[in-house]
C-alpha cells in the first residue's frame, strides 16, 4: 500500500518569512490548492477555545487558511458545533460571543463564524455512516454538511477521554450536534437534574415520543419511551437535562471515527494540525495547564488518519516538559498519552478510521 504523504515544517522562521507565511507555504506544498474551490463554500472547522483557556490556536492561523481559500476562489467560513456540557459555547449566541472574545472576528480572520448546529444545537442533518458498527446515522450540524469543501484546522493536544485531541476528534466530536455529542459520550439516555429544572415544559413539547413529562412543577424523562434523540438537551433553558456520559473510552473513540466518516464522505477535504502548546486536557476546559512537551511544528495532509498518527508519534518522540502534569505521572508505558491517562487508547480511533476507509496507517513525512 502506498504511504500517505504528511507535510511537516517546524516553527522556526527566518527574517524573510513569518510563521503565517510559512504555514501558507506548507499548505500549498501539501496540495490544498488542487481542490476546486471556485465559488464553493468551504467550512474551516476549528475550536474557538473555552473562555479562560489560552492554549487554543490563535486566530492568525485561521486567517492564513481563510485567505488561501479565497485565493483559490472559495468562500470560507469558520465553524464549530455547540457543546454538550454547560460552558460558554452551549448555544450559538454564547458560542459566537466566545469566538469574538477569543479573537475570531471577521475583522481578524477575514471570514465569518457560523455555528454548525444552529442556535440551540438542534439544527442537524442525519448522515448515514457506511459500515458503521456503533453509529448508523450521525447527527451532524447542518451548516457543516451544507459546505462544499471541508477543512479541519486542529490544535493537536492530549485528551482525558480520547487520548489525543487530533484531527479526527476535531472533525467527529466537533461536528456532532448536541444530540450527536450525547450519542458519542453516552450509552444511556438523558435525565433531568430536578434541582435545576424550572418546570417550563419545553422538553415535553419538543419530545416526539412523550418521554419528557412535567409533574408537580418538575420534568422527568421516561427511559422506557426515550429514544435518546437529545432534542431536550438543546431546548432546556436551565441546562437541567443532562447526558448520561457513561460510554467507555474505547467505544467513544470508535464513535468519533464513525462521526468523522459521516462528515467527510462524498466531498473534498483537507487537514492541518499545529502541534504547539500541547496541553494535557481539551481546549473545552475553561483553563489550560502547561504544555507537556516542547512545541513541535505544523502538519498538513489530505489523509486525517495519517495526520493524527504523524502528530502523535512526533509528540511521543519529544522529551517530557519539566514540571508538567506528564512529568508528575508514573511513566511506564512509553506513550505520553497513555502515561497521562492510562484508561485511554488513542490508537483505537485512528485504527477504526482506517478500517472505515478514512485514511492510511502508513505515512511518509515530507519535511519542508
Amino acid at each position: 500500500m502506498t504511504k500517505s504523504p504528511v507535510h511537516f515544517t517546524d516553527l522556526r522562521v527566518a527574517f524573510e518569512e513569518n510563521r503565517q507565511q510559512k504555514l501558507a507555504r506548507l499548505i500549498k506544498a501539501a496540495g490544498m490548492g488542487d481542490i476546486d474551490f471556485k465559488r464553493k463554500f468551504a467550512a474551516i472547522k476549528i475550536h474557538f477555545g473555552e473562555l479562560g483557556n489560552l492554549a487554543f490556536l490563535r486566530p492568525n492561523y485561521a486567517k492564513t487558511v481563510a485567505d488561501l481559500v479565497k485565493e483559490f476562489g472559495g468562500k470560507p467560513f469558520l465553524t464549530d458545533c455547540n457543546t454538550l456540557y454547560v460552558g460558554s459555547r452551549k448555544n450559538a449566541l454564547e458560542h459566537i460571543e466566545t469566538a469574538y472574545l477569543n479573537g475570531f472576528s471577521p475583522f481578524s480572520t477575514g471570514c465569518h463564524v457560523l455555528i454548525g448546529d444552529g442556535l440551540k444545537g438542534t439544527d442537524e442533518v442525519l448522515v448515514p455512516v457506511e459500515n458503521g458498527e456503533w453509529v448508523k446515522e450521525a447527527k451532524i450540524g447542518r451548516a457543516v454538511m451544507d459546505a462544499d469543501v471541508f477543512i479541519s484546522l486542529t490544535h493537536f493536544k492530549c485528551h482525558e477521554a480520547a487520548g489525543i485531541g487530533g484531527a479526527l476528534k476535531n472533525i467527529g466530536m466537533g461536528c456532532g450536534s448536541r444530540a450527536g455529542k450525547m450519542e458519542m459520550h453516552s450509552a444511556g439516555k438523558p435525565s433531568v437534574n430536578s434541582s435545576e429544572c424550572v418546570g417550563c415544559g419545553r422538553c415535553a413539547r419538543v419530545c416526539a415520543h412523550a418521554a419528557a413529562v412535567v409533574s408537580s412543577g418538575k420534568a422527568f424523562i421516561d427511559h422506557d419511551r426515550c429514544v435518546g434523540c437529545g432534542r431536550c438537551l438543546g431546548v432546556c433553558p436551565a441546562d437541567a437535562v443532562e447526558a448520561a456520559g457513561d460510554e467507555s473510552n474505547a467505544v467513544l473513540n470508535r464513535k468519533i471515527a464513525e462521526y468523522a466518516a459521516a462528515v467527510l464522505a462524498g466531498r473534498p477535504h483537507f487537514h492541518i494540525a499545529l502541534v504547539m502548546d500541547v496541553s494535557p486536557y481539551c481546549d473545552c476546559h475553561g483553563e489550560n495547564d502547561v504544555a507537556v512537551v516542547p512545541d513541535i511544528g505544523m502538519f498538513a495532509a489530505f489523509d486525517p488518519v495519517a495526520l493524527d498518527l504523524a502528530c502523535a508519534e512526533a509528540v511521543n518522540r519529544q522529551p517530557v516538559a519539566v514540571g508538567s502534569l506528564l512529568d508528575r505521572r508514573d511513566r511506564r508505558g512509553g506513550d505520553h498519552f497513555t502515561d497521562l491517562f492510562p484508561d485511554t487508547d488513542w490508537r483505537l480511533c485512528v485504527e477504526h478510521a482506517a478500517k472505515l476507509g478514512l485514511g492510511n496507517l502508513e505515512y511518509e513525512l515530507v519535511k519542508m
